[in-house]
């Protein structure tokens, strides 16, 4: 041990941390609101470059292979950052990070998980994350006002639905995908392909007609009601042969390769206002599609993609959703519902979803690293994911159809929200181990969900 009186130069710091295997960080704590200098500037600066040599040290010493065929070794990833409640630097309510901060190999955090830990910069120097119980009461004032539900396989296990033996299809939900175009087929086979690893018991697939074929040949499980379309989008008349369809259905999913086109617009409009068209008889014959204008109710939905994109084009249009719907956009759909930069977005995620979905009455789940699920009440999960394996064409859709079997089976929107973006999270973990951070495809996804829901009891 040597304190810095004794050791003006520094030089005591630095061979102590360039010999260390483990060196703990516990300077500064959660209350860091200004740029790190003086004495503290100098130490961390000392820090830095004796870690770095150790680092090399460690690296110049490893044992090479004697031939190509021959495995090499490498010593434990020494020295090992243990950070105490975080990083000494990070702003933990805005997660700016000071330039001298040393990033972390392991963060152990006190009593609750704190905002800043899941905003960047700073959520990049965290390491690992560990929450520790020391016994703080959760119903403080001070406590509640930081709180967010950090989801975890543990606190979401018994959320997910019993698997009787005697169960059939008809008891795992019943679900309805709104989807795909002739640019995007593949959307639609995702989103199914999910519904169904998560657990589903049945999934039907409402798509132009002009991609069925494809999606026949890929999915041998799901079910299709083929839609009327324009050179393979979805068009206006679709909307009332889809709302007479959706009876006995649990959950309806709307969005994923819907496209933009303005025909596809029209057909998100007329299936929000849940009306039926007028009813034309043959001649001498009465009408069988009911009176002009009878309502067909919506059963529990998310909205996902082009779904959002096209419900930002609609006037008034959080008063066309029911409320307790599920919204999943990503940063810019997010921008676009909201009439606002991305930048914005980035500023202050969990303050941005949480307000959304106060101001709309639905729940959002605002997706990238650490994914954010927001309830009109206040309730707010965080997803503790942030891997790049998931930063690839298709992954949403996969989201989008795990989040739609649980809203299925019965789960409560907000709850449903919770387990299938956990599920998608572990999916995407589980999927970088096996493949890499490089090379995972949407399509490697669904059944890494079955296995994470395995390992949880589902």
């Amino acid at each position: 041990v040597a304190s810095a009186a004794k050791d003006a130069t520094g030089e005591t710091l630095h061979e102590m941390l360039v010999a260390a295997d483990i060196v703990v960080d516990a300077l500064l704590g959660t209350g860091v609101d200004r740029p790190i200098s003086g004495t503290l500037e100098t130490m961390l600066e000392r820090s830095a470059q004796a870690l770095d040599q150790n680092r090399r040290r460690r690296k110049a010493h490893a044992i090479r292979p004697l031939a190509p065929s021959q495995p090499s070794y490498e010593p434990a990833a020494l020295p090992l950052v243990v950070a105490v409640d975080c990083p000494s630097g990070l702003n933990c309510d805005t997660g700016a990070l000071d330039p001298l901060a040393i990033p972390a190999n392991l963060t152990i955090t006190f009593a609750t998980p704190k905002m800043g830990q899941f905003l960047f910069p700073g959520a990049a120097a965290l390491g690992h994350l560990l929450i520790a119980d020391i016994g703080v009461p959760a119903d403080l004032p001070a406590v509640q006002q930081l709180t967010l539900d950090l989801a975890t396989a543990e606190n979401l296990r018994d959320l997910l639905p019993p698997r009787p033996l005697d169960a059939h299809k008809g008891t795992f939900g019943k679900v309805m995908i709104a989807a795909g175009s002739i640019n995007y087929t593949g959307a639609a086979a995702l989103a199914a392909e999910a519904a169904y690893r998560a657990g589903v018991g049945l999934a039907t697939l409402a798509v132009p007609a002009a991609i069925y074929a494809p999606l026949a040949a890929r999915l041998a499980e799901a079910t299709f009601l083929l839609l009327p379309h324009d050179m393979g989008v979805i068009n206006e008349s679709a909307a009332p042969l889809l709302l007479k369809a959706l009876d006995g259905y649990d959950a309806l999913l709307i969005g994923p390769g819907l496209g933009r086109d303005e025909k596809t617009r029209l057909f998100l409009q007329g299936l929000l206002a849940g009306k039926k068209a007028p009813a034309r008889g043959r001649i001498g014959f009465l009408p069988d599609q009911g009176k002009a204008g009878d309502a067909y109710p919506l059963p529990p939905l998310v909205l996902d993609a082009d779904g959002l994109n096209l419900l930002a084009e609609l006037d008034d249009w959080p008063n066309s959703l029911p409320p307790g719907s599920i919204l999943t956009p990503h940063p810019g759909e997010m921008a676009r519902l909201l009439g606002c930069e991305r930048d914005e977005i980035a500023a202050d995620r969990i303050g941005v979803a949480r307000q959304a979905a106060a101001g709309w009455e639905q729940i959002v789940v605002l997706k990238g690293a650490f994914t954010i699920v927001a309830s009109p009440d206040g309730r707010t999960t965080l997803l503790p994911f942030a891997n790049s394996a998931l930063a690839t064409a298709g992954s949403g859709d996969v989201l989008a159809g795990a989040i739609l079997a649980f809203l299925g089976m019965g789960l409560e929107p907000y709850h449903a929200a919770g387990v299938g973006a956990f599920l998608h999270g572990a999916a995407g973990e589980r999927a970088a181990q096996e493949i890499g951070n490089s090379g995972v495809v949407a399509g490697d996804l669904p059944i890494f969900l079955a296995s994470v829901l395995a390992e949880m009891g589902g």
